[in-house]
């Protein structure tokens, strides 16, 4: 459905010239004039009651372009400038080499890691001291073991059965899966506490349109774990 764009206030200068001419409209050339005095301070008071019902009215109007639903379709492209700007292709996208060095694939755009990708030997002397990446930069060994970037296309692998409240959580909270009661996301993902709702909005309805790839994303490997590799 088409969204029904509210018509635009008037601007205060717009207004204000409104009133100025039916200022001097009512009032006449000639003000001064005993006999159309009380009718000039009349229609004069009248002219500025109709100009608080304007700046009134303006308002008004002001207030509901600004909280009217923004449309789909430019939620999107707002979200889509986010999630570039923001560096999510960085981790959750898989690259691809060029000449200019790896680059997201877009045909597993923001799929995570990939689940037949095996993983290199790790020196758990080193993992202890340093943070790893894999040369595609979806997963990561540390202290905390090894963490692998999330699927965030709109598959069932994904978030394709997510809320907008999981993915606010997911990402304000830094909870995996978004589930309240659920375990810490590990690094290197950050939580992004300061963002805003509608910025959050506008993310996950991009993400939400994006092609869902079937990439069911490894489980995290503990320290532990890790040390039996």
């Amino acid at each position: 459905m088409n969204s029904i764009t509210p018509p635009k206030a008037k601007s205060y200068n717009t207004k204000k010239k409104i009133f100025l001419e039916c200022f001097i409209y009512f009032r006449g050339s000639s003000p001064k004039q005993p006999s159309n005095m009380k009718k000039a301070l009349f229609l004069s008071f009248l002219c500025a009651v109709a100009m608080a019902y304007l700046l009134a009215c303006g308002t008004g109007s002001q207030g509901s372009g600004a909280s009217a639903t923004i449309s789909n379709d430019s939620l999107v492209k707002k979200g889509k400038y986010l999630v570039n700007n923001m560096g999510c292709n960085d981790c959750h996208s898989p690259k691809v080499m060029t000449r200019m060095g790896p680059v997201p694939d877009t045909s597993k755009l923001l799929s995570g890691h990939p689940a037949g990708m095996p993983l290199a030997k790790i020196d758990t002397t080193v993992a202890k001291q340093w943070i790893l990446f894999s040369p595609m930069l979806t997963s990561a060994v540390g202290p905390w073991g090894v963490s692998f970037s999330a699927n965030l296309t709109p598959d069932e692998s994904g978030i394709g059965n997510w809320t907008e409240e999981q993915f606010s959580r997911a990402i304000k909270e830094g909870k995996f899966k978004g589930m309240e009661n659920g375990r810490n996301l590990l690094p290197p993902m950050p939580r992004f506490t300061q963002v805003k709702d509608e910025d959050v909005k506008a993310i996950f309805a991009y993400l939400k349109s994006i092609k869902p790839v079937d990439n069911v994303v490894p489980a995290a490997i503990p320290p532990m774990g890790l040390a039996r590799k």
